[in-house]
């Protein structure tokens, strides 16, 4: 037993020491066990519930149990000590640590006056009394205000824009608060819980509280480059806040590749190259750079671009480039379809262009011969045998 008791004064000693360490050169000076709060003279309204945040703490001494209590409450009224989010009736704040606690007050609707309420903690050795002046006042006006976090993003067309917005109830009372954007023809606009994904056309925010929201924009793909402004707007009984956000959009080029005059069709000869002329157009809102050819087409089959890229293509012009396509010898007449496609930092475009192979005329011709050939023999040979 004696042992035991040992074990706990050492392992008590060590925790003091540790905590003391960890105690800045103000806190070193201060020794004892206080309850605290920010606001010791509030005013609340009749017939609604006030809470006030408390904070038992303990400057270097042992841990002792402290129970709680809520003196000088008028008729009517309720008070209640929370720690955790529920009722507690005693609490035990560690050497150089503090424990958080709540005082909830329920004012009657038909209360006159306001009181004087003290919140007391009493242990073995200590005694710490707390005392809150609570007035009672009139219900406060409707009030919001509305902070983007950052109210200006950049991206291109095809971005998602999504701006963090804090909404904040500044009134005496809980409102339910619309939320609202107004955004360029087109542009489609979502609000959103900060971290989730249903969709919010309003949302409940206690007296007092704020909540975060998120503000999806989408601009059309077409969009050109510059800044354009989104307002928000939120509203509740009669008041209302606005904030901008700007959507910053950067050009961005859009390619599209077809045949000469739309023509999305060749003919080629097996075994011989052909020049395909093709257009690159650029319906975007920058200039493409660099753009690359490149192309796909049957086993055997020799495909080639002249020239292979185009250095630049300014929004709303065009470039020209032949396609140098090689049919295998070995094809055989009929329709053959290859893929094309222009590359530039990211953007693409394809097309299929139908080609139709015919054999070579020589290969015809030698056929033709061979035909005859095999012919004349035949009817020789038929003549020579027959008169047998």
């Amino acid at each position: 037993m004696r042992a035991n008791t040992i074990v706990l004064a050492l392992f008590l000693g060590l925790a003091t020491t540790n905590a003391i360490a960890q105690q800045t050169p103000e806190q070193a000076q201060v020794k004892g066990l206080y309850l605290l709060t920010d606001y010791p003279a509030l005013t609340v309204q009749a017939g609604g519930t006030s809470t006030v945040a408390l904070r038992l703490h303990n400057y270097g001494l042992p841990p002792e149990r402290l129970a709680l209590s809520v003196d000088g409450v008028p008729q009517g009224w309720s008070a209640t000590i929370l720690g955790g989010g529920q009722p507690v009736a005693a609490a035990m704040p560690a050497t150089g640590k503090d424990v958080a606690l709540q005082l909830r007050l329920d004012v009657p609707a038909n209360a006159q006056t306001g009181a004087t309420v003290t919140v007391t903690a009493r242990g073995a050795n200590q005694n710490i009394v707390l005392p809150i002046a609570v007035s009672l006042g009139k219900d406060l006006p409707a009030k919001l205000t509305l902070e983007p976090k950052l109210p200006a993003l950049r991206g291109s067309p095809t971005s998602n824009f999504e701006y963090q917005l804090t909404v904040k109830n500044d009134s005496g009372r809980n409102l339910l608060v619309s939320l609202g954007a107004k955004a360029p023809q087109n542009f489609s606009t979502r609000f959103t819980e900060a971290y989730g994904s249903q969709e919010l056309s309003s949302l409940p925010i206690e007296a007092g509280q704020s909540k975060e929201i998120k503000l999806a924009v989408r601009a059309p793909a077409q969009t050109g480059a510059g800044k354009i402004p989104v307002g928000v707007t939120v509203s509740a009984e009669g008041v209302s806040a606005d904030a901008q956000v700007v959507m910053e959009i950067v050009g961005q080029p859009q390619l599209r590749l077809t045949g000469r005059d739309g023509v999305v069709s060749a003919r080629a000869e097996a075994g011989n190259q052909t020049s395909i002329p093709i257009v690159i157009s650029n319906e975007g809102s920058a200039p493409a750079e660099g753009v690359e050819l490149t192309g796909t087409a049957p086993s055997g089959w020799k495909v080639e671009f002249d020239p292979k890229q185009v250095e630049r293509i300014a929004p709303g012009q065009r470039a020209e480039a032949q396609l140098l396509l090689t049919p295998s010898a070995k094809a055989l007449a009929g329709d053959y379809m290859t893929s094309l496609r222009a590359s530039s930092r990211g953007e693409s475009a394809s097309s299929d262009i139908r080609v139709a192979v015919a054999t070579s005329t020589y290969w015809g011709m030698a056929g033709a011969g061979i035909i005859g050939i095999a012919l004349l023999v035949m009817v020789g040979a038929i003549a020579r045998f027959g008169r047998r």
